[in-house]
């Protein structure tokens, strides 16, 4: 299993509805600068920064200056302790979809 606090990390990161909009953003895009990031004007450039920090904190966002410019990068490996966490319990799931298909079958037989 993955380490608890790798999962708490990422689970923390993605929780706050902003940062996970900034991941989604930076995740459809090959690299992003702070600046196209803060363009779409609903959060200031200090805000989004903060933001950054704790993703790129989380392992789900990688950063590359420039000069001037900081580049920011999609982790998807990042994601990875999450996705484990959640295969754990994919048991929870088989047997669910398994006690639906028992019942729809028992209603239209």
């Amino acid at each position: 299993m993955t380490q608890p606090e790798t999962v708490t990390a990422v689970m923390r990161a993605l929780a706050d509805p902003t940062r996970r909009g900034l991941f989604e953003r930076i995740a459809e895009t090959d690299e992003i600068t702070v600046v196209e990031l803060t363009r779409a004007g609903t959060v200031t450039q200090g805000a989004v920064s903060q933001h950054l920090k704790t993703l790129k904190e989380a392992g789900l966002v990688s950063e590359r200056p420039e000069g001037r410019k900081v580049y920011y990068r999609a982790r998807p490996e990042g994601l990875e302790p999450l996705a484990t966490w959640m295969t754990h319990y994919g048991i929870f799931w088989r047997e669910r979809f398994a006690d639906l298909k028992t019942l729809l079958k028992d209603i239209d037989p």
